[in-house]
């Protein structure tokens, strides 16, 4: 039966006592409902569960649980949409947690497809249902659902999907650090995200090695990048970074050289680390003169300070943001006018050099990178091919700089007549990809054993017809 449908707006005028006592009141009214998703998920079949929450939610009748009925009423009379959302939302993640943590991926999908019932938009004379339906509506209607599909884009084909379906591990980023989503919610963003960026590395090692032997191409495993051949010399470019000029190296030194640095020193210091090397003058230009007038009054109150972990994880942050987007919306006029001079390689390594000297800013620059994957998110591919071919960019560089996995350059042969030996030349070497010892658990479990081991692809292969089971 339907419970009660008399609605009480008078809560608008209460004392703040009475006030005090309807926030405890909803507060208990949420455990109700959480308790009760938190007793069945892991008893009931996925599709009881499911008709359950319908039953809760999107019908609100017949529930099994009448106390779980009731305090969902409680919460609609309350007439608090902020809170009904908050609700709906940590009783989304319980489900979708708990049926991560089992492998039952499948549900989780159909939760996504709850919020198509086509009840939610059906008109009712009935006022708590009206309330709750329209709440409904604007719940689907909102980033807050946007998000929680993203849990459910990780199954679907790639090509099938939109272009930013490439990027989900960046998108999840912004969902774990806003501390206002339930932690249900920010746990699971940030196990997926990690989740599909070790997919990404494994499927990466696992095409590099195959793409390069002499194996038949139907055993060739699938380029995980949209860039073709092309990313073999792209990670040879990188990788033949090594030495005393390796990306690691340089961050070392300057880390070394400034720790005790007046603030306004190290901003200048700063600027001359991420021009170093970088061959396109109209680049270092560019670079230099923005990034000057930013950084001269960046937090100048502190110029004659030495610098410390704080100033340089603040600045930066500052950094990646004139980089990638100032305003959290739009990309910068920097990140437009250094894409447009060149390579996006060369972005590329200025960010990894920033995350190289301030790892802590990994996850504010993911953040970024996010946003800008939602700006472009509504253009069709080839109208931003540009974007898409520096994010691919970075996710690659990202990879190959992971702490967990090691690439190097073997040259196969060794020409002793080569007139200009200084001269890289990529089609000479073969790149070799190999998992530290730390990251066997998470990737392969029970196919490496030693402490830094060379990816097998033939082993892997054998051992399992399909890679899907070892990284999920």
């Amino acid at each position: 039966m339907m419970i009660r449908d008399a609605l009480d707006d008078a809560h608008q005028n209460e004392t703040p006592i009475r006030l005090n006592r309807l926030s405890r009141n909803i507060q208990q009214a949420q455990d109700t409902v959480y308790d009760f998703l938190l007793g069945i998920v892991n008893k009931w079949p996925p599709e009881e569960v499911l008709l359950e929450f319908k039953r809760l939610f999107i019908y609100h009748v017949d529930s099994i649980s009448a106390d779980a009925m009731q305090a969902i009423y409680d919460i609609v009379f309350s007439n608090n949409e902020e809170e009904f959302r908050n609700t709906l939302k940590r009783c989304c993640y319980i489900l979708v947690n708990n049926w991560d943590a089992t492998r039952n991926y499948k549900p989780i999908q159909e939760l996504v497809v709850v919020f198509a019932d086509p009840s939610i938009t059906r008109n009712t004379a009935s006022p708590t249902l009206k309330r709750l339906r329209h709440w409904l509506d604007g719940f689907v209607q909102s980033s807050d659902y946007d998000e929680l599909k993203l849990f459910a884009s990780r199954y679907e084909e790639k090509e099938r999907g939109p272009w930013v379906s490439r990027y989900t591990s960046y998108l999840l980023v912004p969902q774990y650090v806003d501390l206002k989503n339930p932690i249900e919610q920010r746990e699971a963003a940030r196990a997926l995200s990690k989740q599909l960026k070790d997919r990404f590395k494994f499927d990466l090692a696992m095409y590099i090695a195959r793409s390069q032997s002499n194996a038949p191409s139907k055993r060739v495993p699938k380029n995980p990048t949209a860039l073709g051949e092309e990313v073999l010399r792209l990670i040879k470019a990188i990788v033949a970074k090594r030495g005393p000029f390796s990306y690691a190296n340089l961050a070392n030194i300057f880390v070394n050289q400034t720790q005790n640095l007046a603030y306004n020193q190290f901003k200048q210091s700063i600027q001359q680390y991420l021009i170093f090397s970088i061959e396109n003058q109209e680049f270092v230009g560019t670079l230099r003169s923005k990034l000057t007038e930013k950084l001269d009054t960046l937090y100048e109150s502190h110029d004659d300070e030495v610098i410390n972990s704080a100033l340089m994880l603040r600045t930066c942050n500052r950094v990646i943001d004139y980089l990638t987007t100032e305003n959290q919306t739009e990309p910068s006029q920097l990140f437009v006018l250094l894409l447009s001079q060149g390579n996006p390689i060369t972005l590329v390594v200025a960010l990894l050099k920033i995350i190289l000297i301030c790892k802590h800013s990994r996850t504010h620059l993911e953040t970024r990178i996010a946003e800008l994957i939602k700006y472009y998110q509504n253009y069709p591919e080839d109208e931003c091919a540009w974007v898409v071919n520096f994010l691919e960019v970075f996710t690659v560089t990202f990879a190959i700089h992971a702490e967990n996995v090691q690439y190097n350059l073997i040259k196969m042969q060794v020409d002793e007549t080569q007139l200009a030996p200084n001269i890289f030349d990529p089609d000479e070497y073969r790149i070799f990809s190999q998992l530290k010892r730390e990251a066997k658990a998470e990737l392969l479990p029970s196919l490496l054993n030693s402490e830094l081991e060379t990816i097998d692809p033939e082993a892997i292969l054998d051992h399992n017809a399909g890679s899907d089971a070892v990284l999920e």
